[in-house]
């Protein structure tokens, strides 16, 4: 009977460090995730601060533009004598107009790409939450198995001390 008994405790101990093994290799495992999430989520952030400074220089350009338009028109008013210098102006105030719809239609595509980069680190910040959450967990669980093992571990060198005592 006590064969037996030590036999069950021995499968008893190998069960357990198997299972302390597998936990160790997804909490590595959920280590590497969060890291790689983690790097994910400072990319985006870099993103967003590079389409932030572009919007803000398209903005700049925008207002320059504006302000050149502005000074286009004023000057072929003023020199309506002068036909080629007015017809000079023209062609650079369709130049101008056309500029203005890129950039404003840059700011729109900018804001749209910003609102997504947003939406993206929202995203990826609850991913970071779940899996830390989870990574949390499955240390508690690695932690639970150490103890049990230690317990068993005492309980085969209590038994062993016990069948040497005999």
């Amino acid at each position: 009977m006590s064969g037996s008994h030590l036999q069950g405790i021995k499968q008893k101990l190998e069960s357990l460090r198997e299972e302390a093994d597998a936990s160790q290799a997804q909490a590595d495992e959920l280590k590497a995730k969060v890291k790689t999430l983690e790097q994910e989520t400072l990319a985006k952030e870099q993103e967003i601060t590079s389409l932030t400074h572009k919007n803000q220089l398209l903005e700049g350009e925008v207002e320059k533009t504006g302000t050149s338009l502005k000074e286009a028109k004023a000057a072929a008013e003023e020199s309506a004598q002068l036909r080629t210098q007015n017809e000079s102006l023209q062609r650079r105030l369709q130049l101008l107009d056309e500029e203005a719809e890129e950039s404003d239609r840059n700011i729109r595509e900018t804001n749209e790409k910003l609102r997504q980069t947003d939406v993206k680190a929202g995203h990826f910040e609850r991913k970071v939450q779940a899996l830390e959450s989870s990574r949390d967990q499955w240390e508690e669980k690695y932690e639970e198995m150490a103890k049990k093992y230690n317990a068993v571990k005492k309980e085969l060198e209590d038994f062993q001390l016990e069948i040497g005592n005999m």
